[in-house]
């Protein structure tokens, strides 16, 4: 089973580097069998990721559909009292999650911004793996007009895979009514909003965003015992995402660098690749570059913001510097940073800033 597996690969990687590759079999064999005792003994969810004192914010995928080795495609985790809400499950971030050793079994809901393909390329593994892990009733998965087609197409794809599963586990460790996702609509209403999730522990809006011709795309806010977390999703830039915005902890805003996108479009050109300078100018008229971001964050007085779904994709550090040029020149650099697969922040619910960290992935960081 994929889910196990994952979490020998993370204990592999864990053994220490003064095991050379020298010494006998039996005491790598050993270190090895030490390494899973310890990590199962010690799983992140019993960690204070899920404890019931703080909303917390945990990168899956911070990527763009540019490749990029070291981040999945978008996809962002907010946890509340021991529930996760997945917004966006990209490609590559299941696969991030099991590095991190996020219990699988305990995501409550997926909430989907739009049908781009690096929005919800991983729904079939994160499907499979969280039913795997011990997820026991059909996993809703909210988005607008569209779901329904997103999640049947997923449900069939994956459908024969789950007849051999439990074939081979049995119903009682599989069972078959468990396994689908499960479509939950929304239509937004007539101010551009709708509230889509709200009990006593949390509070989840949809609204519009402006990333045409895909519609409907929306973005995310969550409330919770007086924190706030929003997320754009993918847009041009528009009223709603300071509006949506107001007073927020934290602000997770799609950055897609113009001058480096522009680069990338007159390059292909003069190679003479007109159909990708065609895609790369086109691109840039459905997205925000990383100052219209930092404008919107001013605006909306929003304490920390988080750049995320970063395009194109910075293979050397140094490119940040160019990527994200004008941003501290309008707002504190104290006050933004650059989002990272494995990023955490924690929203206390007694109050105070929030707390920036990293969830560990073996092998990864």
């Amino acid at each position: 089973m994929r889910v196990w597996l994952g979490a020998l690969a993370g204990a592999a990687a864990m053994i220490t580097a003064t095991i050379a590759a020298a010494q006998p079999v039996g005491m790598i064999e050993n270190a090895y069998k030490g390494q899973v005792a310890a990590r199962m003994k010690a799983p992140l969810a019993k960690t204070d990721l899920f404890d019931d004192q703080a909303m917390r914010v945990v990168l899956c995928g911070t990527s763009a559909p540019f490749p990029d080795a070291m981040r999945a495609k978008s996809c962002t985790a907010v946890i509340v009292k021991g529930k996760v809400y997945l917004v966006d499950v990209g490609p590559g971030s299941a696969n991030v999650l099991m590095l991190m050793g996020f219990p699988m079994n305990q995501i409550s809901s997926i909430l989907i911004t739009h049908y781009h393909s690096d929005h919800i390329g991983d729904l079939g593994e994160v499907r499979f793996n969280s039913w795997a892990a011990g997820r026991a009733a059909p996993l809703p998965v909210h988005g607008p007009e569209g779901i329904e087609t997103v999640v049947a197409g997923f449900n069939q794809a994956y459908s024969l895979d789950d007849t051999y599963r439990t074939a081979h586990h049995g119903a009682d460790i599989m069972p078959p009514a468990a396994a689908n996702l499960k479509a939950s609509t929304f239509a937004l209403d007539a101010d551009g909003t709708k509230v889509i999730l709200q009990n006593a522990d949390l509070k989840i809006t949809a609204f519009k965003v402006d990333h045409d011709p895909i519609s409907p795309a929306v973005g995310y806010r969550f409330d919770a015992g007086g924190r706030s977390v929003v997320l754009t999703g993918d847009t041009a830039p528009t009223p709603m995402i300071a509006q949506m915005s107001k007073g927020a902890d934290v602000l997770i805003a799609e950055a897609l660098s113009m001058r480096m996108t522009k680069a990338i479009e007159e390059g292909s050109k003069a190679a003479g690749n007109v159909r990708q300078s065609k895609l790369m100018a086109d691109v840039q008229d459905y997205h925000i570059d990383p100052v219209d971001g930092a404008k919107a964050a001013n605006e909306a007085g929003v304490k920390l913001l988080i750049f995320s779904h970063l395009a194109p994709n910075l293979p050397m550090p140094v490119l940040e510097k160019l990527f994200f040029d004008g941003v501290s020149a309008i707002r504190e650099p104290s006050a933004w940073a650059v989002g990272f697969d494995g990023m955490r922040v924690d929203l206390p619910f007694a109050g105070g800033a929030p707390v920036s960290g990293k969830v560990t992935m073996p092998g990864r960081n």
